[in-house]
């Protein structure tokens, strides 16, 4: 028998049901919005694996395409790998939830989710996050549950809840907000460069709507008596920190005055490994914990400088951004390309331009789509100057290259203006901090290089927080060990107008207003600092594109003036091809776009195509050629790809016996139109043109 919960928000009613599927993982619920509905299961070891000191939380979310009565395409037919979609949803489910499990929990625990129905009007991706947190609600591990998400929208100037895929198209910003009843816990978005105020109006009204959702999932839960879940808490041996913090806490401070990455890693290591030496023999049991409690006490002494003294690791105060350095135009043979180089995070970042038919097709629930800007985001480990596997693409870039692409797409041009398809590609060359972000900047540079028509330059930043008790402090340009050590990741993007893509991410239970106020604040400080020295660099997009990259034209033609061009089984459109040697692409809505090494191929494919689909008025005279010469006449091309009959009887004021008496293949000959009939055959006369 199942439990069911309903309430209301928004336009739809959200519902959680729970006891009649899956019985046997440890928390198993089903969540509908409208037609649209997700199913999650949780699931925890009973035991830990020898060795283990960390959480493993896994978060697996797969659409299914039974779902909106679709078959996957390709060869195979049956779902494989992850898209890049299904990847960020499953990071964004695990983010909110991830902080909310004890630290001594480190039992694993496996989320999967699947989408069963799909609508196509309201989209999954937040139903996830609400249904994940329900499962592990119902589950009786140690969740400090649940959390609500919602996603934000603004249409028309009115805030709207979960907006449907249609109103999400008109919304000038597109947030996903997730928490608890308390607070904010984690964001995830994109806008069309709003202001920082517009920022924190979306976060309160998702907030208002969360603690709703979180009201309903307690009451949900509380039908369901499970015993709390057993664990044995990973505790640190007391007497071992004790002795740690005797013996070496005067050392693990003066890493305070170590400015370098690499020198203070092995600085920190040192201590490591001296400690693990003298005291493996009292402590057997204990030593593995020697790196988690020495990082303990340097996060203890990090924090304490910061919020006492306002100095960070690497000396600098809470708003100072690391020296940038940028170099544009450093490759020769790339469309464009840019460095962006700010303290130790170096961005490669490299634009490649391409036709229309080099477009990511996206085989989704909801449609089949085309991408023409998309941006891949590379982490290699020497970037970090480790060794590590390299070769696929791990959910960390795919996620870190959503937030830059969302980042960049707002400046992208309208396809009627720029018809080129974008690849911006960014390689990380060096990491401390942020890289994202410094792909944002890298990426805005390269696609001036390369003189893409971007509507303005984009910059990136990333705040961190330490917080204690009441008393915190906003770190701009965070380092990776402030990330590591500190309570707050939030990425900021936007122009010098206003915000264009964003991600919090929190390790706490969550902050304030006030907090993230003084956050996008210091934020737009640091993005307005950062936008000015990339203006210093290159304040516009070069006039000229690369030599290298394809020459491209669009013209617009109308919609029922398609078949023409097209032809029966492509006819026509293969021979504009094959005679203009230019590539030729019709979109739906009429748009012709043609792309070449050669303008002139561009140039004789497009006349083609508005030759043949020109309106042709009576009366209207044409320079034409003779392309066939019958008994009855000649057919002469009278514009491109438009031919047209003239009679005999029209070819002269005199009498003619013969055609060829007066005409020959490929003779250029003045003709007035005389007649077009239903069919759209037209007739033509050069005796007329003699009058």
């Amino acid at each position: 028998m199942s439990i069911d919960k309903s309430i209301q928000v928004g336009k739809g009613e959200l519902s959680f049901s729970a006891g009649y599927l899956a019985k046997q993982a440890d928390g198993a619920v089903t969540v509908s919005y409208g037609e649209t509905v997700v199913f999650a299961t949780a699931v925890a070891a009973r035991s830990v694996r020898e060795g283990q000191d960390f959480f493993p939380l896994t978060v697996d979310y797969r659409e299914k395409f039974y779902a909106a009565g679709k078959i996957p395409g390709g060869f195979i037919k049956r779902e494989s790998r992850p898209s890049d979609r299904e990847t960020l949803t499953c990071r964004l489910t695990d983010r909110p939830l991830r902080p909310l499990f004890p630290k001594d929990f480190i039992n694993e625990v496996q989320i999967i989710i699947y989408v069963l129905s799909h609508d196509k009007t309201n989209q999954p991706d937040v139903l996830a996050i609400n249904a994940a947190s329900a499962a592990l609600s119902i589950s009786g591990m140690p969740f400090k549950g649940p959390v609500g998400a919602v996603r934000a929208g603004r249409v028309n100037g009115e805030w709207v809840v979960n907006p449907t895929f249609a109103e999400a198209e008109r919304s000038d910003i597109d947030v996903i907000v997730a928490g608890t009843k308390s607070a904010v816990t984690m964001i995830e978005g994109s806008a069309k460069n709003v202001s920082e105020e517009d920022m924190l109006q979306a976060v309160e009204f998702a907030h208002e709507e969360i603690k709703k959702i979180c009201v309903a999932q307690e009451e949900f839960a509380a039908n369901f008596n499970k015993p709390a879940f057993e664990y044995t808490p990973a505790a640190a041996d007391e007497d071992f920190k004790a002795e740690i913090k005797e013996k070496y806490y005067s050392q693990i401070e003066d890493l305070t005055k170590i400015l370098d990455k690499k020198e203070r890693e092995d600085g920190f290591k040192g201590i490591v490994t001296l400690a693990r030496e003298e005291l493996a023999e009292k402590y057997p049991d204990s030593i593995n914990q020697a790196w988690e409690i020495i990082d303990h006490f340097d996060g203890e002494v990090v924090r304490k400088r910061i919020l006492d003294d306002g100095t960070r690791a690497d000396g600098r105060g809470l708003k100072d951004i690391r020296p940038i350095d940028i170099i544009t135009g450093n490759l020769p043979r790339a469309h464009g390309s840019a460095v962006f180089t700010r303290g130790q995070t170096q961005s490669l970042g490299v634009t490649t331009l391409g036709s229309v038919q080099d477009a990511q097709r996206l085989d989704n629930l909801e449609g089949d789509a085309h991408k023409r800007f998309m941006l891949h985001y590379h982490f290699p480990p020497f970037s970090v100057g480790e060794t590590g596997r390299t070769g696929g693409v791990g959910r960390r870039e795919i996620g870190h290259g959503m937030l830059a692409e969302r980042a960049l797409d707002y400046v992208i041009p309208d396809q009627e203006d720029f018809p080129y398809t974008i690849r911006q590609v960014s390689e990380v060359l060096e990491s401390n901090g942020s890289s994202s972000m410094a792909t944002v900047c890298s990426g805005s540079l390269a696609m001036f290089q390369a003189g893409v028509p971007l509507k303005a330059a984009v910059a990136g930043i990333a705040m961190g927080l330490v917080m204690e008790g009441d008393k915190f402090s906003v770190l701009t340009d965070i380092l990776g060990l402030e990330d590591h050590l500190g309570d707050m990741d939030f990425k900021v993007a936007g122009t010098t107008e206003g915000i264009t893509a964003f991600q919090l991410d929190i390790k706490i239970e969550g902050i304030t207003t006030e907090i993230m106020r003084v956050a996008l604040e210091q934020a737009r400080e640091g993005r307005l600092h950062i936008l000015g020295i990339m203006n210093e660099a290159m304040s516009a997009p070069s006039t000229e594109l690369s030599h290298w990259a394809p020459k491209m034209k669009s013209i617009k033609i109308p919609v029922e003036k398609i078949g023409e061009v097209i032809g029966p089984g492509g006819k026509i459109i293969k021979k504009i091809i094959e005679v203009s040697g230019a590539d030729v692409n019709v979109a739906d809505d009429g748009t012709v776009t043609a792309s070449s090494d050669d303008m002139e191929s561009i140039t004789n494919a497009l006349n083609y195509i508005e030759g043949l689909t020109s309106s042709v008025k009576i009366g209207t005279t044409y320079e034409a050629t003779v392309k066939k010469i019958v008994e009855f006449g000649a057919f002469v091309e009278f514009l491109p790809g438009k031919e047209g009959l003239v009679h005999i009887s029209n070819l002269s004021k005199e009498r003619v016996r013969s055609v060829e008496d007066v005409l020959s293949l490929g003779d250029k000959v003045n003709v007035k139109v005389i007649k077009v009939d239903k069919q759209g055959r037209v007739d033509l006369s050069i005796k007329a043109t003699q009058e």
